[in-house]
């Protein structure tokens, strides 16, 4: 059976066989009814989700049209382009979506500058769907999978202002954020929110942009007025505005009104933001808690779950770490949480160069990983390749300068290296960046403790730390050691015993010992080790001193020994003294009477 679609070619429905031009001119319409079936089937296709299907159709479709320009009327061909390029999307080959992208521009300038509406259609170009913005926008997500963010970047631009919608705007906001265009990603965001009150991604780049709480709350809350249980909201923007501010105590105390006092118990972008808080602040022990009660109300969520990882790595908790990595790559292994996760294990086990490996995988999934560097440069700095962990650092710092990690694995790096001028460097701004906090200090004293000048200089400063935070562990820790170089036993005992009242660890344990050991109190050392043992049975530093007091008992007791046996053969020397005196004085008796 054979139609004549167009006019203009003969095809065989049934072989689906080209068989050649006619020439014949449609009475009355403009084209043949056929042709719009097939644009139907071809829409159809696209509207069902088979982009397989609908990409070997259309490229057919469109390969004739090549051959004969007349066949489709410029909208037809138009719609056709933009499924086409739908259907590469959508089967991720975005190079080539893109390029037909932008061909159906093309389509779409080229008959809005003709004005040939009057012989295709009398649908002006102007409100052809897809519209331009659609077809521009989805040429950016193109250019964001392929990483080139210039040209996203450059494709929203040519986008009108007002003609930009929300997602647009989101798009390019996001783009100036990423490219420190601040000025120009405010406006961006502040569009979005007067478009959508409600967005809530906006709202947080809006504050970490720096814009002050009171202007983003009045733009968000004028646009929710009168809607219920909307009561939430000013908390939860408060509770984001204390993070960027770094006020995080006030952070947590208002997440945890939120999860304990309102409706969004047991939300996990609440419970996120909580988990966030606790880490920043140092408590790393309520930070775990949070992200593992995150996991098990979703074991789903990828979110977070590296965070989570590099937690459970500062406690060496490799099993954990292996459980939760084999769990999360059943959820995806297209994200870098599930690689980032198996990474910290493989670090915790000393494989480093499959954490090495990971760590890369993870990066090249998500190149805004922060994880991922700080993995990576960690396990560069374990193996001593520290101007490679040097240059991963210095990345997270220019990415997220808040991130503490960076800025103590550079110190480590530069200190082990013998840059102490560049430690100190690294370390001030540390503290001016973050604030003068427990753990800023207490990497600043690390960099003094160094140089024996300025010891008292890097014990004062860790003063400071513990009168913040009284319990912070890295800050009793190095105390004690510069009171151990000092030889200041006494006091080092004091200290480490009022700590102990309150956090019973291993590490306070062993330290004590080596202070009593250091003071001769041989006994109690040896129940400090053992208390330390108890707890990590693996503690190096407590089995060293354990065989230390070991080896010194024995010594003393070889020594007891020793003398034992010298007394001994004193004693012998002189009982046998004594009876030869006797003899000879028996004997001088005998003769002097005889």
């Amino acid at each position: 059976m054979r139609y004549i679609l167009g006019a203009i070619f003969i095809f065989d429905i049934s072989g689906f066989e080209f068989r050649g031009f006619v020439h014949f001119s449609p009475p009355n319409c403009p084209f043949c009814p056929l042709i719009m079936t097939l644009i139907e089937q071809v829409k159809e296709l696209h509207a069902e989700g088979l982009y397989s299907n609908l990409k070997i159709l259309a490229s057919m479709l469109l390969t004739m049209s090549d051959h004969s320009t007349d066949m489709f009327p410029p909208m037809c061909k138009y719609q056709l382009q933009a499924y086409f390029a739908d259907s590469l999307y959508e089967t991720l080959e975005y190079k080539r979506a893109e390029a037909m992208y932008r061909k159906a521009l093309q389509q779409r300038k080229a008959a809005s500058k003709n004005n040939r509406a009057k012989t295709s259609s009398s649908t002006p170009p102007q409100q052809w769907q897809p519209s331009e913005v659609d077809l521009k926008y989805r040429i950016y997500q193109c250019h964001m999978h392929l990483k080139e963010n210039r040209d996203a970047m450059s494709i929203l631009e040519s986008v009108p202002a007002k003609q930009r919608t929300a997602k647009v705007n989101m798009a390019l906001g996001k783009l100036y954020q990423k490219a420190g265009m601040e000025r120009s990603a405010v406006s961006c965001f502040k569009e979005v929110l007067r478009q959508c009150p409600l967005s809530l991604e906006a709202i947080l780049c809006l504050l970490a942009l720096g814009v002050k709480v009171a202007e983003v709350a009045g733009m968000t809350m004028a646009g929710v007025q009168g809607l219920q249980n909307s009561e939430w909201l000013s908390s939860w923007i408060k509770g984001h505005a204390y993070i960027t501010t770094k006020d995080y105590s006030r952070a947590i105390n208002t997440f945890n009104t939120l999860d304990k006092k309102t409706l969004l118990r047991d939300n996990l972008e609440v419970l996120g933001a909580l988990g966030d808080s606790f880490y920043k602040a140092n408590d790393y022990k309520n930070a775990v808690a949070k992200f593992e009660r995150i996991h098990m109300l979703d074991p789903y969520l990828l979110k977070g779950m590296d965070l989570y990882a590099s937690l459970l790595a500062k406690e060496n908790k490799a099993d954990e770490l292996q459980q939760l990595g084999t769990a999360l790559f059943q959820v995806s292994d297209r994200q870098p949480e599930p690689w980032i996760t198996l990474g910290y294990h493989c670090a915790c086990v000393k494989r480093h160069t499959r954490a090495i490996y990971f760590a890369a995988k993870a990066y090249q999934l998500n190149q805004e990983s922060v994880q991922a560097l700080l993995l990576k440069g960690s396990t560069l700095q374990q193996i001593e390749k520290t101007q490679e962990a040097i240059l991963h650092y210095r990345e997270v710092m220019r990415m997220v300068p808040d991130r503490l990690e960076s800025y103590e694995g550079l110190v480590e790096c530069y200190l082990s290296n013998g840059r102490n001028r560049e430690a100190v460097s690294v370390a001030l701004n540390a503290c001016k960046t973050l604030g003068y906090t427990p753990s800023t200090l207490t990497l600043y004293a690390s960099v003094l403790m160094e140089d024996p000048v300025s010891q008292d200089k890097a014990k004062s400063t860790l003063d400071r730390a513990l009168s913040i935070k009284p319990d912070y562990l890295k800050a009793v820790t190095m105390k004690v050691k510069i009171l151990q170089i000092k030889q200041k036993y006494e006091e080092a005992i004091e200290l480490l015993r009022s700590q102990l009242v309150n956090q019973s660890l291993c590490v306070l344990h062993q330290l004590l010992g080596d202070c009593l050991s250091a003071v001769s109190d041989y006994q109690e050392a040896l129940d400090q080790y053992s208390i330390a043992l108890s707890i990590d049975p693996t503690d190096q530093k407590s089995l060293e001193g354990l065989q230390r007091i070991e080896k010194n008992g024995n010594n003393l007791e070889a020594n007891q020994d020793e003398d034992v046996d010298a007394m001994e053969d004193e004693e012998e020397a002189e009982l046998l003294g004594s009876d030869a005196e006797a003899q000879w004085s028996d004997q001088e008796q005998w003769y002097g009477v005889q």
